[in-house]
């Protein structure tokens, strides 16, 4: 299997709107730094499964039948804004898999079209597909949030871990058992006196890779703050710490 990033920003995507930066300017100058909404794309010989689906173009990027689910991690917009368009397609069904959000994301729930929302994953729960098993995670955000950790059937471990700030305690120690070969990780900020609220600094995302002994770890749902940072700080991130970029892939 493989997973690829489609998307590596946070909400506000690289280049940032009227915004002159260097990590900005960058981004404007070199297609390799451009990043979109976070999401993701898992690829094993049954089929692919879409994590998150923040990007506006699914309709056209993926012809129909050609995702045999999708892994929701929360109702963000940013997260979750490309399902308006894709439910009204016709004649499939395109099962979405996330947390239970009792409010979901703007009126998908009463109009889901072809969108099928019928099984929400519960915390801690594993599921077998084709090839590979999932298990979801709570993570400590603003709404329901559910990280994943995905083992396939032959291949590496990887865990999928965005938008959170921090771990719960019994997130971490199941993945310090677990140790995955692989962590995709929410990182949005550089290091803060003060953290904010919803998402990692590089701090304490750096402090979520030591406690749970990930093999990589990849930083993901970057602002332009970080990418501004690490550009004059290289040295900040150890030599099995890694920023994701858009079309970046991991071999499991």
């Amino acid at each position: 299997m493989k997973l690829t990033f489609l998307g590596t920003g946070n909400s506000a995507q690289m280049p940032v709107y009227n915004c002159d930066c260097v990590a900005c300017a960058r981004a404007r100058s070199d297609v390799r730094y451009v990043r979109l909404p976070c999401s993701a794309l898992l690829q094993g010989t049954a089929g692919q499964w879409l994590i998150d689906s923040g990007l506006m173009d699914l309709t056209s990027r993926f012809a129909p039948g050609a995702l045999q689910g999708i892994f929701q991690t929360h109702y963000h917009a940013d997260h979750a804004q490309g399902l308006l368009h894709l439910r009204w397609g016709v004649n499939l069904r395109i099962a979405v898999y996330g947390p239970a959000d009792e409010a979901g994301f703007a009126d998908l729930y009463k109009h889901p079209g072809i969108l099928d929302f019928s099984e929400p994953f519960f915390a801690f729960e594993e599921r077998q597909f084709d090839g590979f098993s999932v298990t979801a995670l709570p993570l400590q955000h603003s709404r329901p949030t559910c990280g994943y950790l995905i083992r396939p059937d032959q291949g590496d471990s990887l865990a999928y871990l965005t938008d959170t700030q921090g771990l719960p305690e019994q997130v971490e120690r199941f993945l310090r058992a677990e140790r995955p070969a692989h962590c995709v990780l929410d990182c949005s900020y550089p290091p803060t006196p003060e953290p904010g609220r919803n998402h990692n600094d590089l701090n304490q995302a750096l402090a979520i890779h030591a406690a749970i002994g990930a093999g990589t770890t990849w930083l993901t749902h970057a602002g332009h703050e970080l990418d501004r940072y690490l550009m004059a700080h290289s040295e900040a991130l150890p030599s099995n710490v890694r920023q994701a970029f858009d079309g970046d892939q991991i071999q499991l």
